[in-house]
């Protein structure tokens, strides 16, 4: 079978099927794909590269141009106004005048009339103690003391007879003389007997706890059937005006030496805590007092309180004012604290003596400038002496811009 004309180089019949093109024909075509494969890609990695140099170079450049930007200054214009040092404390609010009401005597409570925020008026009562063996004394004391009392008006009797009727025998004289010793001695029981009936009557009226002085019962410590004791315990507590009231501020062990009795005080309390109130200091109280868990001392400030508002037992944030200038010149504390961070920064000359520092932004340079500070009350602070005028522009911060990180593939 025959395939074709040629024959094979061995001179076997049969012919040899040739596909298109020879060795050295397929060689020089895959050459020609390869060559323009690869003459592509190089255009093409040029062009990549050319991309990637020249986002490299925009990222470079404005880094560059971040980290050159000088920092913005924060400043705040140094003016005039009150410096004030206010003392913090806190305390209990109190009546100024208050009455403490106990039992005069012993027994049980039958009856209460006062009860807590009611008002009250001197004399009124407000509690009762069964009165039955108070009542049994007086009537007992007051039988002896009427028995007595016949007594000495028989005795009294018999004297003024024997005066009429034998007043001239001798031996009778003798007779007259202790008849008077016996109407002496009655006499003397009487007595007795009428100061026990005036204190069975006075026990009596104990019994009745009256309110001693016009007020509002600001404590109740007595129920009905409870037994009490003579003077024993508080049972009402009166605020005698409640219109007026005072608290007890503790301030700390090295702020109680500046607190003067006159000082200024405001106060806010926790139930109304859009509202100020304002007071006096009326005593300072700079023996130790012993509390539950701590020591301290007293600072008193008077508050009035016209409607009322204030209770007694409320906790009172209290303001006392220990110290104050007007209209000094003041500049924010944050700019004792700034410091620049850029090498233009110009200083003044420093002084001997360790003195504070403040920045000034002065064109676009800040310029440092020693100061002699005065009071300070935590937000402002006085400047006595230094080269700083109202106006002047105090640095209290710096914005500077945030740096752009270079991008990785930058060289």
């Amino acid at each position: 079978m025959s395939f074709g004309s040629d024959a094979s180089p061995s001179g076997v019949g049969g012919n040899v099927v040739k596909f298109p093109g020879s060795v050295s024909g397929g060689r020089s075509v895959w050459q020609r794909v390869r060559q323009r494969s690869v003459s592509g890609l190089t255009v093409h990695g040029f062009t990549v590269s050319v991309v990637l140099l020249a986002t490299a170079g925009v990222g470079i450049g404005l880094w560059s141009f971040n980290a050159a930007s000088p920092p913005r200054y924060v400043t705040v214009p140094a003016g005039r106004g009150p410096v004030t040092r206010a003392v913090t404390a806190i305390g209990t609010i109190n009546p100024a005048q208050t009455v403490v009401v106990s039992a005069a005597v012993s027994g049980i409570v039958q009856h209460i009339a006062c009860d807590y925020d009611g008002k009250v008026k001197a004399g009124q009562v407000c509690a009762t103690i069964d009165r039955r063996s108070y009542q049994a004394a007086l009537d007992q004391y007051s039988g002896q003391l009427l028995r007595d009392q016949a007594i000495l008006e028989k005795d009294r009797a018999d004297l003024a007879r024997l005066h009429r009727h034998i007043a001239d025998i001798p031996f009778a004289r003798q007779q007259i003389a202790a008849q008077s010793l016996v109407i002496s001695r009655d006499e003397g029981t009487v007595k007795i007997d009428q100061a026990l009936v005036d204190g069975a009557k006075l026990n009596l009226s104990y019994t009745d706890i009256v309110a001693p002085a016009d007020g509002v019962v600001v404590a109740r410590n007595v129920s009905e059937g409870q037994a009490v004791a003579a003077n024993a315990a508080a049972l009402f507590v009166i605020a005698a005006d409640p219109r007026h009231v005072e608290v007890d501020a503790d301030p700390g062990h090295g702020d109680v030496g500046a607190i003067q009795r006159g000082d200024p005080a405001t106060m806010t309390v926790e139930g109304l805590p859009h509202r100020v109130f304002h007071g006096t200091v009326s005593q300072v109280r700079r023996s130790v007092q012993s509390g539950q868990a701590t020591t301290g001392y007293d600072a008193v400030v008077a508050v009035e309180n016209p409607d009322l508002a204030l209770k007694p037992g409320m906790t009172a944030s209290t303001q006392i004012v220990v110290d104050q200038r007007d209209n000094v010149l003041r500049v924010p504390d944050r700019a004792l604290q700034f410091a620049p961070t850029v090498a233009k920064a110009q200083a003044s000359v420093p002084p001997e003596t360790d003195q504070p520092q403040i920045w000034v932004l002065r064109g676009s340079t800040p310029v440092g400038v020693y100061v002699v500070t005065g009071l300070d009350d935590g937000k402002f602070t006085e400047i006595a002496q230094g080269e700083l005028h109202p106006g002047d522009q105090v640095i209290v911060g710096e914005n500077r811009p945030q740096a752009q990180v270079a991008p990785s593939g930058a060289p």
